[in-house]
């Protein structure tokens, strides 16, 4: 009866521990191996896939060993070794782990592989933890999309065979020379030559921009990078960058513009529109449109939350109706060309959420889509032939017609590139 019984508690102690385990939040399957070989203290060599697990949003290092059965005195110890090698205090979703476990479900080894920068690895060494950091081997290789505008840049991009964050980098590279909330039209062209950025041979992201193309309502704009620290110029010479952005907003529609003369929705009365509205969604990020000093930040009357920045040449930008303020914006404040200074909303006399953006110069309100910039130094004449002649060779390289057989476009991409890893695509 004594044996029967201690069989009885022996096996709901044991049922006890595997309910807890399967009900833990972490499944069992978190806790495998990542190395392809690994030695048991008794001398076999267990063969298993690598395998890694995301952090969960606000998980700690500590909480992770935690449940994978650590005690908190060898979790405190692989923590302080880990935090010699990498910042435990700044992990994200986008951070990953991965565990080596020994038969026994003692920890052998325990690695972070830090998004962008490399991976901190801790093992067991005797009775101790050794540490160590090995960063991502930074490689770049040249690609090139052609396509047609068809709907949303960023669309029209992923069709060509890019990637979404090219549009954006795009719209970085022309957004002193395009509006793109107006200006965009279908059909419109485009032709960029970038960098992919790998990290250990698996593609990490968008790198730069080595040359675009923009056909646009039958005029074509180019450009080029060039120098060092790198900016772009056009086929000319002269730099895209200018005095003041087409927009303060990246991406969204005009739904009122400048006019001595409009009804206004709320007053019921007609009267001026000193300014240009966008509409966009509550929360959306507005850039400064040039570099200046904040005159004003605070409530407006009925322009509500309301910044205003006073910029050289007597010129003068106001932006309406924020939801709120960006951190840090206030009277006095330097900002430069394109900081966010606020966020869209409807505060003030407004019906829905919108910017209203305005300019001034020399006190009087003029037309924000009037503004003709004023461009910042050309290429150095000393070294225009050399700009020249970079220039031409990309120029060849964003025209060129790929042929439409598989086969022969990749033996012209071999060519034209002298074996290079460049990767070319078409629509």
């Amino acid at each position: 009866m004594v044996l029967s019984l201690l069989v009885a508690a022996a096996l709901i102690f044991w049922t006890h521990r595997v309910e807890s385990r399967l009900s833990s939040p972490f499944p069992i399957a978190r806790v495998v191996p990542f190395h392809p070989r690994l030695s048991s203290p008794s001398g076999a060599v267990l063969e298993t896939p690598a395998a890694e697990f995301p952090f969960r949003p606000g998980e700690t290092v500590g909480q992770v060993l935690a449940d994978l059965g650590v005690g908190s005195y060898e979790g405190a110890l692989v923590v302080a070794e880990l935090s010699r090698h990498a910042d435990l205090r700044r992990l994200r979703t986008n951070d990953r782990f991965a565990a080596v476990t020994l038969p026994d479900s003692s920890l052998s080894s325990f690695e972070l592989t830090i998004a962008g920068k490399g991976r901190a690895r801790v093992e067991r060494v005797v009775d101790s933890w050794v540490g160590s950091f090995t960063p991502f081997v930074r490689s770049t290789r040249e690609a090139m999309i052609e396509g047609h505008l068809e709907g949303f840049l960023e669309a029209s991009v992923i069709r060509a065979g890019g990637e979404p964050d090219l549009a954006y980098r795009m719209s970085e590279v022309f957004q002193w020379d395009l509006d793109f909330n107006r200006d965009l039209r279908t059909g419109d062209r485009f032709e960029v030559l970038y960098e992919r950025v790998f990290l250990d041979d698996a593609y990490d992201s968008v790198g730069e921009i080595r040359a675009v193309a923009y056909t646009n309502q039958g005029r074509r704009l180019e450009a080029y990078r060039w120098g060092d620290p790198a900016a772009y110029y056009n086929a000319e010479g002269r730099p895209m960058r200018k005095m003041f952005l087409r927009s303060p907003l990246r991406f969204s529609r005009i739904t009122s513009r400048y006019t001595h003369r409009r009804f206004h929705p709320i007053l019921k009365t007609y009267r001026p529109h000193y300014g240009v509205d966008y509409g966009a969604p509550t929360g959306t990020p507005v850039r400064a449109t040039a570099g200046g000093v904040v005159s004003f930040a605070g409530w407006d009357r009925g322009g509500g939350r309301t910044v205003k920045i006073r910029h050289p040449n007597d010129y003068q930008t106001a932006y309406l109706h924020f939801s709120r303020f960006a951190s840090g914006i206030r009277a006095g404040r330097r900002v430069s060309q394109g900081d966010v200074v606020g966020y869209v909303g409807s505060s003030g006399l407004a019906t829905g959420s919108h910017l209203d953006y305005r300019v001034q110069h020399r006190g009087r309100w003029i037309n924000p889509l009037s503004i003709k910039s004023v461009p910042a130094d050309p290429v150095p004449i000393d070294q225009l032939p050399r700009f020249l002649a970079l220039r031409d060779e990309l120029r060849g390289r964003l025209e060129w017609r790929l042929p439409d057989a598989p086969e022969a476009r990749d033996r012209v991409a071999e060519s034209v590139n002298q074996g290079s890893e460049t990767v070319v695509r078409s629509p």
